[in-house]
């Protein structure tokens, strides 16, 4: 089988469940053979983006690498998955327009549900002034306008997610019909 590139552009607040989702694709990927790989927002933050802070401009150019990467991949025939809050839209399209084969998927959980999730304490920490550009607290996060995929995380298992995204992955081209599911 020939396989196409792609870009998963997972976008979300923290806690969202985009990196859960992200992972169990990524099992799907690695059962069928085919050649993934994932571009998580913690990890290429720790190697690719080291020394950036949080303001708009250095978000902004970390999304730009995560991006560049993910368009060098994703023209070489690899299924590429990234998992990053990248939360303003502008950036979200330029990174689409450089891509191409480029399919949003947003991780949409109410605050609160994410709040509940956080493992890092980072919402109470936003909440208690100790993070500042907090995204969902004290700076924005933008929802898509015209998503691919809508996950619902409040409401959907991951597993219900990832098929969601497979399903529409199929019917985008980019996968063979054996990946279609119930969502």
């Amino acid at each position: 089988m020939t396989q196409k590139g792609v870009t998963i552009w997972f976008t979300g607040l923290s806690g969202a469940g985009k990196s859960t989702i992200a992972h169990v694709l990524a099992n799907r990927f690695h059962e069928a053979g085919l050649r993934f790989e994932i571009l998580d927002g913690d990890v290429v933050r720790t190697n690719l983006s080291k020394g950036l802070g949080f303001s708009k401009e250095d978000r902004d150019t970390n999304i730009r690498r995560i991006g560049f990467v993910a368009h060098l991949l994703t023209r070489n025939g690899v299924i590429v998955i990234c998992a990053a809050i990248s939360p303003y839209r502008a950036i979200r399209d330029e990174v689409r327009e450089m891509i191409g084969d480029f399919v949003e998927v947003y991780a949409a959980a109410p605050l609160e549900t994410c709040e509940e999730r956080d493992v890092k304490g980072l919402y109470k920490k936003a909440r208690a002034g100790e993070l500042k550009e907090f995204t969902g607290i004290s700076d924005p996060y933008e929802e898509p306008l015209h998503a691919e995929v809508v996950c619902h995380t409040d409401k959907e298992t991951p597993q219900q997610s990832a098929q969601k995204i497979l399903n529409r992955l199929v019917e985008l081209g980019y996968l063979p019909p054996i990946f279609r599911g119930e969502d």
